[in-house]
């Protein structure tokens, strides 16, 4: 008897189910506005320099107006508008002259913006960008803090796993809640930007485990047939807290007021989250029968399943996991992904495949200010797009198989990235459209590989791959962000980046990776080996059907 049947007799679909999926559906709607609140906490307002004469009204003439009085302190920039990074040394009275020109002021005639910015407050009461000057020369400091983050994500990511397979689900759980809760909150305090950093690096710590934890212990205590159902729920509710972000953006428009309102939850969430059961599984793999034996029978109390309270027993618990107990002492290591052939190339081009979705998606969705002037409801429309593509996957899975789902759609979003290079800024509409289908695409391949995953790897290896991919994709994570530095130098290296990248990969992921559709999950390399064999025996047979019927 498989824990699977131990499960089914607790209660395998009842109300305990429905309220663990309920309590972890909270951290998962809040998980993502932590990724992405940089969207708006870090927005950048139109700014110019502070200059004497337009902002000292002690200084500035009372017969001149304010657009004349930017006129002779504020060269032109760029797009003719007031330069944002330069001023001039002393006012320009000569352009008020109709009849002045550019070449009445000269490069030599301006300077930096020595004295600080004005911002604009119209959209944003205040931003990290305003707080600190996270401009011109500084604005660098931007996209470096959101790979500071990712880092705090990657790191975490490793930790939690290792943490949580030696102290427990449970514990770690809510420890990170609390972590994330008073790091959050604490960065409204934060008196300059490396404060702010250090401790967004700390939240990003816990939102890892979290992300980690909250989907096992729901695929540890749901049955097989149900599983597929429970984290498809789960995965939506990150889509639902995409839009949650835009709306709470929306109406809550200073950063400090915003970060505080996505940070307090997790304290309730915290508390909320001691009702819930250790993984039973987790507890007789190590070695701890009692436990689990109390936590089965408080699970099938709850389902209303009374007569298992007296059957469940220690000794039926170990003689049902003896096969279970005994693998899990044989624990293999990470080299195996690449010391073992069948699972050299998979490891490898997973890692690409991994690390290629992680930087363009980052890439994508922490630049909402490059790609629409409304970032608020570009937000909203991106989570509607990625709840749509996450409930259509199952359908296009079982239409095109895993490996088409996901290498096409991936290709699609690399191009509508590149596409986005060619769409004048002036065309909104269509530049969003393009940043729109994107997403989508992207929502359908990230859905894609975490069903992927799992079925091209063996049981004794599969939680050592899954965390090594979680890496190689939060490495990507990193990287995104550190791209964008490159814009003033080279414009077009980070959307080319963005484009090609994910491409590449999944001409990589056709030429070297199966097709796993209708193929049971394996438990060992053998396993893995009689797949590959009879692959290429079907491969074979249909190529001697194709050349009998030349003819």
């Amino acid at each position: 008897m498989a824990f699977a049947e131990l499960l089914e007799r607790a209660g395998g679909g009842g109300l305990f189910q429905a309220l663990q999926v309920f309590t972890l559906l909270l951290p998962s709607i809040l998980v993502p506005p932590q990724l992405l609140m940089e969207n708006f906490s870090a927005a950048i307002p139109g700014h110019r320099c502070w200059a004497h004469v337009l902002d000292n009204s002690s200084e500035a003439p009372a017969n001149l107006t304010s657009e004349a009085l930017l006129t002779i302190s504020i060269p032109p920039g760029p797009n003719h508008e007031p330069h944002q990074c330069l001023r001039f040394r002393q006012p320009q009275w000569q352009l008020l002259d109709p009849n002045a020109t550019a070449t009445n002021w000269s490069e030599a005639a301006t300077e930096p913006c020595v004295d600080g910015w004005v911002y604009d407050h119209s959209t944003f009461t205040s931003t990290i960008v305003s707080e600190w000057d996270l401009v011109c020369e500084y604005q660098g400091l931007k996209p470096m803090g959101q790979s500071i983050y990712m880092a705090g994500v990657l790191m975490g990511s490793v930790f939690w796993g290792l943490l949580s397979d030696r102290f427990g689900r449970k514990p770690v759980l809510s420890w990170c809640c609390l972590q994330v809760a008073l790091a959050n909150t604490s960065t409204i305090f934060a008196s300059n930007f490396l404060i702010y950093c250090g401790l967004r690096f700390l939240s990003a710590f816990g939102v890892a485990g979290i992300i980690m934890i909250s989907v096992t212990l729901v695929a540890e205590w749901t049955t097989t047939r149900r599983r597929a159902v429970t984290i498809t729920i789960v995965g939506c509710s990150y889509s639902l807290g995409q839009m949650t972000l835009g709306a709470m953006a929306f109406v809550l428009r200073d950063w400090r007021a915003l970060q505080l309102a996505m940070s307090t939850p997790f304290f309730a969430i915290f508390l909320i989250s001691w009702w819930l059961p250790e993984s039973a599984r987790w507890l007789i793999i190590m070695g701890k029968p009692e436990q689990a034996l109390r936590e089965l029978k408080k699970v099938s109390r709850i389902n209303g399943h009374k007569e298992a309270t007296k059957s469940l027993t220690v000794e039926v618990l170990m003689t049902s996991m003896e096969e279970e107990v005994a693998s899990s002492k044989a624990r293999k290591s990470v080299l195996d992904l690449f010391l073992v052939p069948v699972l050299r190339w998979r490891s490898c081009s997973m890692f690409l495949v991994s690390f290629s979705q992680m930087i363009s998606y980052y890439g994508l969705v922490l630049d909402l200010q490059n790609l629409g002037s409304d970032i608020f409801l570009l937000q909203v429309l991106f989570g509607a797009v990625d709840l749509l593509a996450r409930a259509t996957t199952t359908f296009l899975l079982s239409f095109l198989g895993r490996r088409m789902t996901l290498a096409s759609f991936q290709t699609i979003a690399g191009l509508s990235i590149l596409a986005n290079i060619l769409v004048p800024q002036d065309l909104q509409t269509l530049r969003v459209a393009f940043a729109v289908l994107g997403k989508g695409c992207f929502g359908i391949s990230l859905t894609s590989i975490s069903v992927y995953k799992p079925e091209l790897y063996p049981t004794v290896l599969r939680m050592t791959a899954d965390g090594f991919l979680q890496s190689a994709g939060r490495l990507g994570a990193v990287l995104g962000p550190l791209i964008r530095l490159t814009r003033q130098a080279l414009p077009l290296l980070a959307p080319i980046s963005y484009g090609v990248i994910p491409i590449v990969s999944s001409l990589i992921l056709l030429l070297f990776l199966p097709e796993t559709q209708g193929l049971p999950l394996p438990d060992t390399i053998q396993d893995l080996e009689s797949q590959k064999s009879a692959a290429a025996r079907g491969k074979h047979q249909e190529v001697i059907i194709t050349e009998s019927t030349w003819f």
